[in-house]
């Protein structure tokens, strides 16, 4: 079976209210901190790929670049990632190599570049089609900004583009969410991601923490969500994924995962690989790999996750903090680098069997 790795870019400009997930301000300082703890993490990940040989072939046939927002860094850092990769694992023919990217234009990156260096895919962060959406997320970018950055990837030539949707938003309705489906289609993207959003509380949830996959919520964080919480209502949640299913398959589109849909040959191998509990590597912090048996993850700790591949006082490198656990059952879902929007996707469907 091909090996699937899942890099964690933990950086953005500003962190978004309903975020949980690993960010730090982007600073080339930082970065190259940040690239050599990365390289440390995958000569592990490479020892651990190699003890379980029967599992994977030698080269990677899908890398995963996700964030935080990995679109900020200048394609040549993106080059540095990938060849790394190439010289730790190998890249197979044909590999699917993904780059989360926000539309905004000082965050979307050149597309023509990241085309050079080898990105494949592209998973476009719109999350919602109208001012008025965006503006109730506390998004930086413009609908505008979403258009041009898919038609600059498509000049560029990146084979295969993806939007971000989210659904169940404070205040929307229905009709909202029909009309940001139908904006979003007439860009033509060749894959679509729908996510519930989700307000749960990490730190309530015992998700944070020295070992936690997520960061705490900061207190502004706290009380937008406690706001924006009572103006979310399942039921709508449930007509807006229902409407979804029937809107995409009528225009021919694939529904092969809970939250994602992709016309015919773009279904996304990342997260097939999670669907159908396939194993995968992942490095950096906050991210989750899988052998087939056990679940592994990093803390989100971006300090946590330097200091130990490379302790200050001298020491030998220790393994980052995180934890494990062991998967038992019937192949199926299994929750991974975006664990909390896949949770939310189920706790829509199961409002959706209800009605």
């Amino acid at each position: 079976m091909a090996l699937g790795l899942y890099i964690s870019v933990p950086f953005c400009r500003t962190k978004c209210t309903y975020c949980n997930f690993a960010s730090d301000v982007f600073s080339r300082a930082v970065f190259n901190r940040y690239l050599d703890r990365v390289c440390s993490d995958l000569e592990r990940a490479q020892t651990i790929a190699e003890k379980t040989g029967a599992r994977f072939e030698s080269a990677v046939d899908s890398l995963y670049l996700g964030g935080g927002t990995p679109s900020l860094l200048p394609a040549s850092a993106i080059g540095e990632l990938i060849d790394v990769v190439q010289a730790r694992f190998g890249i197979a023919d044909g590999a699917e190599v993904t780059l989360e990217a926000n539309p905004g234009p000082d965050e979307r990156g050149d597309a023509a570049a990241l085309r050079a260096v080898g990105i494949t895919r592209l998973s476009i962060g719109a999350q919602a089609m109208s001012a008025a959406a965006l503006r109730r997320l506390g998004r930086r970018h413009r609908v505008v900004d979403v258009v041009r950055t898919v038609a600059e990837a498509r000049a560029a030539g990146i084979g295969s583009i993806s939007l971000d949707l989210l659904y169940d938003a404070p205040e929307a309705t229905v009709v909202d969410w029909i009309d940001t489906l139908d904006a979003a289609l007439a860009l033509e993207p060749d894959h679509l991601s729908l996510y519930a959003l989700t307000l749960d509380d990490p730190d309530a949830e015992g998700l944070t923490g020295p070992g936690g996959d997520h960061l705490p919520t900061t207190p502004g964080a706290r009380r937008w969500r406690a706001t924006a919480r009572p103006r979310q209502d399942e039921d709508r949640a449930a007509a807006e994924y229902h409407h979804a299913v029937h809107r995409l398959a009528g225009a021919g589109w694939r529904g092969y995962e809970i939250s994602n849909w992709a016309r015919p040959g773009h279904e996304s191998r990342h997260n097939l690989a999670y669907w159908e509990r396939r194993p995968y590597e992942a490095v950096g912090p906050g991210a989750h790999a899988f052998d087939g048996a056990t679940r592994r993850w990093n803390a989100a700790s971006l300090e946590g996750y330097v200091a130990t591949l490379t302790p200050a006082d001298g020491r030998a490198p220790s393994l980052p903090p995180g934890g494990s656990e062991t998967i038992e059952g019937a192949r199926g879902p299994l929750a991974g680098a975006r664990s909390a929007s896949r949770v939310a996707a189920g706790r829509v469907d199961r409002a959706f069997r209800r009605s």
